[in-house]
C-alpha cells in the first residue's frame, strides 16, 4: 500500500471516529438555537438531554448513539488525483478497523439469511456515493445513516399534472406519517427529478449538506424555506412530543427528470445529524472541512 493509500485509510478511520462522537458546529448551533426559541418545556428537556448525551460522547470518546447506523460515503474525486480504483478497497478497509476500534456497533447483515458481518462491511456496503469532478484533490463526506430514521423513508412518482403542489403534500404526508419515529427535530432531504434512483441519491446528499446552507438556485430555495415552514407547523416537535421544531431544515436536490412526471424521494435525518468532511490533497495533507479547529491527526490519537 503507498504511503498516500495509508493516509487516506488513516483520514476515513478519523472521519468515522468524529462523525459518531461529536456533531457539526452548524447540527449543534440549530439545536441550541431551537431550544432558545422552545416555548415548551417537555420539548426543552428534550433537547437538553440531547446536550447531556453530546456532552458524554465527545467527553469519554463514545458513540453519541447507539445505533452507529451503515456508512455511506460521499466523494468526489478529481480526475488527477492519484488514487481512484483502490479507493473503495481503503473505504472499507476503514470501515472494518473503526467497527473495532471505535468502536461501532455492527449492524450489517446479509438482505436474506440475516447473518451479521461483524465488520460493518458486506456486499455493497459500505455504499460508496462517488462523483468525478476536475482537479487533483479527493473530497470526501462520512455518513453514519441510524436505521430509526431511514426506516421512514419515502418515493414516489408524481404525474407531472399534478405539478409543485401534490411535491409539497407528498412531502409534509411523509412527515406526519413518520411522526416521532425519526427522532426529530430532523434535517429532512427532498430528492427530485431524474428516474427513481436518481432522486433517492440526491435526498441522501441533500441531508449531508450543513444546516442553514440553503439551495443555490432560488427557485429552489424558497421552496426549502415553504417547506420548512409546514414541517414545523406540524408541532411533531422533539422526540414526537411536541413543540416548535420539527426540523431544523429541509434541503432539496433536484435533476432534470422526464416529461411525464417526477420522482419524489424523502429522507430523513435525525436530530443526531452524524456527519464529518474533509479534504485530501495529492500530497496527502488533510483538512477537515466539517469540524472547525479539528486536527484529525490529532483526534486520531485520542483513545477513550
Amino acid at each position: 500500500m503507498s504511503r498516500l493509500a495509508e493516509k487516506l485509510e488513516e483520514t476515513c478511520v478519523s472521519l468515522i471516529r468524529l462523525a459518531v462522537t461529536k456533531l457539526p458546529q452548524d447540527v449543534e448551533e440549530a439545536l441550541r438555537e431551537a431550544w432558545l426559541r422552545e416555548t415548551s418545556e417537555t420539548a426543552k428537556r428534550q433537547f437538553e438531554a440531547m446536550f447531556k448525551a453530546m456532552e458524554v460522547s465527545e467527553r469519554e470518546l463514545i458513540p453519541i448513539c447507539q445505533d452507529t447506523g451503515l456508512i455511506t460515503f460521499h466523494v468526489k474525486v478529481g480526475e488527477r488525483f492519484p488514487i481512484r480504483a483502490e479507493l473503495s478497497d481503503i473505504l472499507r478497509k476503514a470501515v472494518a478497523r473503526a467497527t473495532t476500534e471505535v468502536p461501532l456497533r455492527p449492524n450489517a447483515v446479509d438482505s436474506f439469511s440475516r447473518q451479521n458481518t461483524g465488520d460493518n462491511t458486506g456486499l455493497n456496503v459500505p455504499w460508496v456515493d462517488l462523483e468525478l469532478v476536475d482537479g487533483d484533490r479527493l473530497e470526501l463526506t462520512v455518513v453514519p445513516k441510524g436505521f430509526g430514521s431511514e426506516m421512514v423513508s419515502r418515493l414516489s412518482c408524481i404525474p407531472a399534472a399534478e405539478g409543485l403542489e401534490a411535491l409539497k403534500v407528498f412531502v409534509l404526508d411523509s412527515v406526519l406519517e413518520a411522526g416521532g419515529r425519526p427522532c426529530p427535530p430532523v434535517i429532512l432531504g427532498v430528492g427530485v427529478g431524474g428516474v427513481v434512483d436518481t432522486a433517492v441519491r440526491l435526498a441522501k446528499r441533500a441531508i449531508a449538506r450543513p444546516v442553514g446552507k440553503g439551495h443555490r438556485d432560488g427557485r429552489v430555495a424558497r421552496l426549502e424555506e415553504e417547506l420548512l415552514e409546514m414541517v414545523n407547523q406540524t408541532g411533531i416537535g422533539p422526540m414526537g412530543l411536541g413543540g416548535r421544531t420539527t426540523a431544523l431544515d429541509v434541503h432539496v436536490e433536484y435533476a432534470h427528470t422526464h416529461t411525464a412526471g417526477t420522482p419524489v424521494a424523502v429522507v430523513f435525518q435525525c436530530w443526531c445529524a452524524r456527519r464529518a468532511s474533509a479534504v485530501v490533497e495529492p500530497d496527502g495533507s488533510v483538512v477537515c472541512t466539517s469540524h472547525r479547529g479539528v486536527d484529525l491527526w490529532r483526534f486520531a490519537s485520542r483513545r477513550p
